[in-house]
């Protein structure tokens, strides 16, 4: 599964969410969706223009991590 690091990455600069619209210029409510973790999908254009702001790696603001089976699916 694909997780959103962008409440961290605010959060270790003092940012909000309504700065990083400003710097960026995306849409509000794309990225409250990211920073809630409720987006699906995201453009490569969106993940380019948050790492180049706040100065990450695509790796740093998305997480994989492996989902664990339970024993009790079959």
């Amino acid at each position: 599964m694909i997780y959103s690091n962008l409440a961290v990455l605010l959060a270790e600069r003092k940012l909000k969410v309504a700065d990083l619209v400003r710097m960026t210029g995306i849409n509000k409510s794309t990225l409250h969706k990211l920073y809630n973790g409720e987006s699906v999908r995201i453009d490569f254009d969106t993940i380019d223009k948050i790492c180049e702001s706040l100065n990450v790696t695509v790796g740093e603001l998305l997480i994989h991590k492996k989902e664990q089976i339970s024993a009790n699916n079959n």
